[in-house]
Parts: C-alpha cells; structure tokens; sequence
C-alpha cells in the first residue's frame, strides 16, 4: 500500500520539524545561560541537520519506468522523507559584555554571552512552523484521498 509511505514521509517531516522547534525553544530559553549544567562553561547554540531519506528511484525513473511497461517499484525500499542526522553547536563566537559585577566576569570584567541571536531564532522557529504546516496540510490531503477511495465501494 503506497499510501502508507506517503504517511510515513509525512510523519517523518512533522518529527523533524519538531525536533527543529524543541532545539529552538532550547536555544531562547537558554539566550542568557554562561553557565552550564555539568560546567562546560557559556552556552552555545545548537543547530539540528536535516538529511533526505531518499527512496530507491525518483519520480522521473519511476515514470520512465511505467512508460515502457515495467511494474514501479513499491513497498518498503521506496520510503523517503527527512531525518534529523545530527544536533550540533553552532561554532561562531560568543558575545562579549562588559559587566565586572557579574559572578562569570573575567579579570578584565568582561563576561561571555551565548551565540544566540534573536532574529535568527524566530526566523528558525517561523520557518520550521511553515514547514511543520505544510507536511500537516498533506496529511489532511492524503486523508482525504484515502476517504474518497473507501467511498468508492460503497
């Protein structure tokens, strides 16, 4: 059943896209952390990497395929989608504030803010709503399809 790899496909893009959400509310949350939990010092923002689950052949071979006659490959070795291959810690630089009273200040009173901007966080939280959005719309399509054809036996 075809179907049900488009679901897959789908589900795996909502997941993503979640985890992309989680990582975000991670990085606000902790927009003014210089200390960390097991001591590692300021925070440091994290970026989650996205890798395309692709499936054995693309739409076009499959089309090429249909052309001449041969059956289209389906069932488990087509299943694509998205996964998340990594969380890493974004490498630039950290901010420097100068503030001599803060109990993370150096010796030249200067203390390390995380790498965390803002704007690109919204910008990140905005773009994986959008994405998040649209994998639901598809969702709801597919059900929509697959409602029509139960109707069809009727």
């Amino acid at each position: 059943m075809a179907f049900l790899n488009t679901l897959n496909i789908v589900g795996s893009g909502l997941t993503a896209q979640q985890l992309r959400l989680d990582i975000v509310s991670e990085n606000v949350t902790n927009s003014s952390t210089t200390r960390t939990e097991n001591g590692g010092g300021t925070y440091r923002r994290k970026l989650v990497v996205f890798q395309a689950n692709t499936g054995d052949e693309s739409f076009r071979a499959a089309m090429q395929r249909a052309a001449v006659g041969l059956p289209v490959r389906t069932g488990s070795e087509m299943v694509g989608g998205v996964r998340v291959t990594a969380v890493v810690e974004d490498p630039s630089d950290f901010k420097l504030v100068y503030d001599p009273t803060h109990p993370d200040a150096d010796e030249e009173g200067y203390v390390s803010l995380p790498n965390v901007d803002m704007v690109k966080e919204m910008t990140d939280a905005m773009a994986a709503t959008q994405a998040y959005s649209a994998n639901v719309t598809m969702l709801n399509a597919i059900k929509n399809v697959i409602a029509q054809g139960l109707e069809i036996g009727k």
